[in-house]
C-alpha cells in the first residue's frame, strides 16, 4: 500500500503547487519601514538598562486589578485562551496578532487531545503523553499571562483615549515592548506591533520552560519528541474555507518546525505563519470565515468532520487511510473534545524577571516577504498516514509478545 500512499502525496503536492501560483497573485509584502524602525532601536537601546517602575492612581489601580481579573479568568484552558484572542481580535481588527494568536492556539488544542486521541496512547505511555500536555499547556498559559493584558490595556486606552502603556511594567511586561505599543498607538502599524509580540512572547517561555531542566528531561530530550521532529510531525496548520465551484471545502495553511527548541526557527515560523494568514488573501478570508463559524471544542473534527469524531475511539488495527481521505466504510479516527479529557491545571508559578537585558532580539526585527509554498493539507495528511503506518507496526510487533 506503500505506493498508494506515495502517489496520493505526489497528486497533493501538485494541487498544492497550483494553488500556490493562483494565490501569489493576492499575496503582499511585511514591510519595516526603517525611518519609523530606527527611533524604536534607540529607545530600546536606552531601556534594556532601565528599572520599571509605574506610579498608579485610584483609577489605574482598579483598572490594574480588573485586568487582572480579566486575565485569570480566560488562562482557565486552552478553550477559554483561543476564545479570549478571538473575541479580542473581532473587537479591534488592527491587533493582527490576536489572530494570530487565536489560531496556534487552536493548534496547541489539537495537540493537547492527540494524546488522548486514535493514535498517541498507542505509542506513547501514559506518564509521557501527560508530560507533553503539562508542557503544551505551561508554555500556551504564560503566554497568555503575558500578552493578554497588554491587549486588554491597549483596549481601556483606545476606550479612554490616552497612552496608558506606563502600566505594562505593572504586569512584568518586559521592557522591550513598551516603545512598539507606543508607536502603535502613534501609528497603527500592525505589522510593526505584531513582530514585536512574536519576539517578545517566544523570549518570554524560553528560559521558563523551554530551557527549564524538567520540560528538557521529559519531553525535550526524548525519543518520541526528537522523532517526531525527525519525521516532520510538528505541524502548526490553519484551517481556512477554499470554494471551488461553487462548493465551500477546508484546506490546511502552514508550516513544518524542525526543531522546536530553537528560540530563532520559533521566532521566524511566527513571522512566516503571519505573512501567511494576513499576506494572502484566500487565506486570511478563508480563515476568519472558519473563526466565525466554528468554535473551538480541541477536536480536530472542528475542521475536518469527514475524517474524525469526537464520540469515541473504535481500537480498529488496520489501514483506514489514504492521502487526503479515510477509506469507505471503515471508523472515523477518534479526537476527542479537550474539556471531556483534560482537567484544568493549576497556574504554574515561574519568576518574571525580564528577559530583554541585550539588543540581540532585535535581528528579528525584519520584513517578512510572503511563503510561496503555504498549502499544508497534503503534507498534514501524510503526516496522519506516518503516524498510522507507525501505530499499526508497533502493534505487529507486539503481537508475539501478548499470546
Amino acid at each position: 500500500m506503500v505506493y498508494k500512499h506515495l502517489l496520493y502525496h505526489a497528486e497533493s503536492k501538485i494541487q498544492s503547487a497550483a494553488r500556490h501560483m493562483r494565490a501569489k497573485r493576492y499575496s503582499s509584502y511585511f514591510t519595516l519601514p526603517e525611518e519609523e524602525l530606527r527611533p524604536i532601536c534607540r529607545k530600546l537601546a536606552e531601556a534594556r538598562s532601565e528599572k520599571s517602575t509605574a506610579e498608579t492612581g485610584s483609577s489605574e489601580k482598579a483598572l490594574i486589578e480588573e485586568i487582572k481579573r480579566k486575565t485569570n479568568q480566560n488562562n482557565r484552558n486552552n478553550v477559554t485562551r483561543t476564545e479570549a484572542y478571538r473575541r479580542m481580535y473581532k473587537r479591534h481588527r488592527e491587533l493582527h496578532w490576536a489572530l494570530v494568536a487565536h489560531m496556534v492556539s487552536r493548534n496547541s488544542g489539537w495537540c493537547m487531545t492527540d494524546l488522548k486521541g486514535e493514535w498517541l496512547p498507542r505509542l506513547l505511555h501514559e506518564q509521557k503523553r501527560r508530560n507533553l500536555f503539562q508542557f503544551y499547556e505551561t508554555a500556551n498559559a504564560l503566554i497568555f499571562q503575558d500578552a493578554f493584558p497588554q491587549l486588554l490595556l491597549y483596549e481601556e486606552s483606545k476606550k479612554r483615549g490616552e497612552n496608558l502603556f506606563h502600566l505594562l511594567s505593572v504586569f512584568k511586561v518586559s521592557r522591550f515592548m513598551k516603545p512598539f505599543w507606543d508607536h502603535f498607538w502613534e501609528t497603527r502599524h500592525s505589522v510593526m506591533l505584531t513582530i514585536a509580540l512574536i519576539i517578545n512572547e517566544q523570549h518570554y517561555i524560553e528560559k521558563r520552560v523551554i530551557q527549564h531542566t524538567h520540560y528538557q528531561k521529559t519531553v525535550l530530550e526524548t525519543i518520541p519528541f526528537k522523532g517526531q521532529e525527525m519525521i516532520q510531525l510538528t505541524q502548526v496548520v490553519f484551517p481556512y474555507y477554499e470554494k471551488h465551484r461553487g462548493r465551500a471545502s477546508i484546506r490546511l495553511a502552514g508550516l513544518i518546525l524542525e526543531h522546536f527548541a530553537d528560540i530563532q526557527e520559533r521566532i521566524e515560523a511566527g513571522k512566516k505563519m503571519y505573512a501567511v494568514l494576513f499576506g494572502i488573501e484566500p487565506v486570511y478570508r478563508g480563515v476568519s470565515a472558519f473563526m466565525e463559524k466554528v468554535p473551538h471544542t480541541g477536536s480536530r473534527r472542528d475542521y475536518w468532520k469527514s475524517l474524525f469524531t469526537s464520540s469515541g475511539r473504535t481500537g480498529c488495527s488496520y489501514e483506514r487511510l489514504i492521502g487526503e481521505k479515510i477509506k469507505q466504510g471503515v471508523p472515523l479516527l477518534y479526537s476527542p473534545v479537550l474539556e471531556e479529557v483534560w482537567e484544568d491545571q493549576e497556574p504554574a508559578s515561574f519568576s518574571r524577571e525580564d528577559w530583554f537585558h541585550n539588543l540581540e532580539g532585535l535581528r528579528h526585527l525584519t520584513s517578512i516577504p510572503v511563503p510561496f509554498s503555504f498549502d499544508m493539507t497534503g503534507e498534514f495528511c501524510f503526516g496522519l498516514n506516518k503516524l498510522e503506518t507507525v501505530a499499526l507496526l508497533k502493534e505487529k510487533l507486539m503481537e508475539p509478545s501478548t499470546r
